[in-house]
């Protein structure tokens, strides 16, 4: 996979090009960047993008905000596009890769965001920032860091990013006289008690080959190899992918498709199915993001969400990482393009502020979301899993998920390639792609 600065510097040789000769850009005002105010409108026209498609508390709760502001703003004409997340990634680099970014868009920390701007399609919201002094000092230390260049914030996020949750149904749990499982070889226990009672194990969506690495590798891996070593391996720097302790990692996570873990056909479901799956109580376990807790919240019933607690992945023998874990950190936020510009900026600015400002933070948090802002919860406005999950993320250390610090390629590989170690690939090819997908895109 190219990287998107390349291509970026082809596209936009070619519109200068065509500036130069005279010729008139034929787009319109529908398209992603097509925020200008018409010269026959007084109203000012503004695009946002954004993943908060479905039906979860968070989603409502994000698009109730952007429609507060389109209520209060008359005078402003708001195109905002709510895109599945699935597809939401590539949509954005393929708009990107025009130069057509929206004004204002969602994108995640890490990889995506700093592709972006080494890619010349962004501008700081740090005036926002400066503007509002006691909004920015109530988010967590350290929230900004993934969202921010060369001191300067790019954008605030909309929530915390907890990958890693492990989600259990005590009733199966009691009525299987199931330990909860603290290590490896429990949890081994627990799959092949569940699997000998015609109960799924695992419950897993990885449709989108994201969630594996996402939910599971990264955490997983981490207790294998600890953090700095990953990191290393990241920077191709000390370490590599085709290194012992990683192939030793991908090892375990087959071990648990060897055993049967995970219901059939789990390549081919999404994490929403995945998530009801597990709720409705036909499998005994899952291993998911936060964005579980509103997505539950949102389909389970009470009696349903009562048999769930959540506690961390366990422990593995002989392990360099840190058990008391999660893969997360900041999550993603609102960004703005770097061709925003006079009162529509302005008018980005404060929509920036309408969706992750104090107001924006109470909801999102109240939604049974995790947030890096500091706002006192009501346990009456919230599940008692999220109070619960909230409670733990309190007292655990967060660890880096894959990809949110390999390159886009490298996160490919590896989404590509866990897919493919589930049913049935080896540990040893998986590493090699992974090695050489990112040792070449960062030119090592």
């Amino acid at each position: 996979m190219k990287k998107l600065t390349v291509v970026l510097s082809s596209v936009l040789a070619l519109s200068t090009l065509l500036a130069a000769c005279g010729e008139k850009q034929g787009g319109d005002n529908t398209s992603a960047g097509a925020a200008k105010s018409g010269a026959g409108s007084s109203k000012i026209k503004l695009s946002i993008w954004h993943n908060f498609s479905g039906d979860d508390l968070r989603a409502k709760a994000v698009r109730a905000q952007i429609e507060k502001f389109k209520q209060a703003n008359p005078e402003i004409e708001l195109d905002a596009q709510a895109i599945p997340p699935d597809g939401y990634r590539q949509r954005l680099k393929t708009v990107a890769a025009a130069n057509e970014m929206p004004d204002v868009f969602f994108t995640q920390s890490g990889t995506s965001i700093k592709e972006y701007y080494e890619g010349g399609l962004l501008q700081p919201i740090t005036p926002l920032l400066d503007k509002y002094p006691d909004w920015k000092n109530n988010f967590f230390q350290g929230a900004f860091d993934p969202l921010s260049f060369d001191n300067k914030v790019y954008a605030t996020p909309l929530s915390a990013s907890a990958t890693s949750l492990f989600f259990y149904n005590k009733s199966l749990f009691d009525k299987y006289n199931v330990k909860v499982p603290k290590t490896w070889d429990e949890l081994m226990a627990a799959v092949k008690t569940f699997k000998d009672n015609n109960i799924t194990p695992i419950s897993l969506g990885n449709k989108a080959a994201w969630l594996a690495q996402s939910s599971i590798l990264s955490s997983l891996a981490n207790r294998v190899t600890g953090t700095e070593w990953f990191l290393k391996a990241a920077k191709q720097d000390g370490a590599k992918f085709t290194d012992p302790e990683f192939v030793q990692a991908l090892t375990y996570f087959k071990s648990l498709a060897d055993a049967g873990a995970f219901q059939q056909g789990f390549n081919s479901l999404d994490n929403t199915q995945m998530e009801q799956y597990f709720v409705q109580g036909k499998a005994a376990m899952m291993i998911d993001g936060a964005w579980a807790l509103t997505n539950m919240a949102a389909s389970g019933t009470k009696e349903q969400l009562d048999q769930v607690e959540v506690t961390v992945l366990p422990a593995i023998p002989g392990g360099k990482g840190d058990p008391n874990t999660i893969s997360g950190g900041a999550g993603g936020g609102l960004a703005l393009s770097k061709n925003v510009t006079g009162k529509k900026l302005d008018a980005a600015l404060e929509l920036i502020y309408t969706v992750s400002g104090p107001e924006g933070m109470q909801a999102i948090a109240e939604s049974n979301s995790l947030v890096n802002y500091n706002v006192k919860i009501d346990p009456a406005k919230v599940t008692p899993l999220f109070y619960k999950a909230y409670t733990l993320t309190q007292n655990v250390k967060f660890t880096p998920v894959y990809d949110a610090v390999l390159s886009s390629a490298g996160a490919e590989a590896i989404n590509n390639g866990l897919q493919e170690l589930l049913i049935g690939g080896k540990p040893e090819d998986i590493a090699k792609k992974l090695q050489d997908a990112q040792a070449k895109s960062i030119g090592k």
